[in-house]
């Protein structure tokens, strides 16, 4: 099991079973396991997900982006629910967004 620390600072468990049950759906996320913790602590945006979830998103290449759900459930622990790829995030309340420097 690794983790990652989000942004609101709760260390974040990826568990072998969960990185399973993610690979299992979501075939193409193979290979992907240090870019999902990855996107943890370092998002493009944090968005509002559903019963408490937040999504961590990230640019990956023009028009996809991998999200990473994840549930923070005290300060001390939270867990990936799931991850996938998508060319579009879902129009929910942005909670935080990366500033932009000049030029990008």
């Amino acid at each position: 099991m690794d983790r990652a620390v989000s942004r609101g600072g709760v260390p974040i468990r990826l568990t072998e079973e969960r990185w399973f049950h993610i690979v299992e759906n979501h075939d193409d996320l193979a290979g992907y396991y240090d870019e999902v913790l990855d996107t943890v602590e370092n998002p493009d945006m944090i968005i509002q997900g559903d019963e408490g979830a937040l999504v961590a998103a990230k640019r990956m290449a023009p028009r996809r982006h991998l999200a990473v759900v994840y549930k923070e459930l005290t300060a001390d622990d939270g867990f990936v629910v799931t991850a996938y790829f998508t060319r579009r995030l879902a129009r929910r309340t942005v909670l935080w967004r990366r500033q932009q420097h000049a030029g990008q």
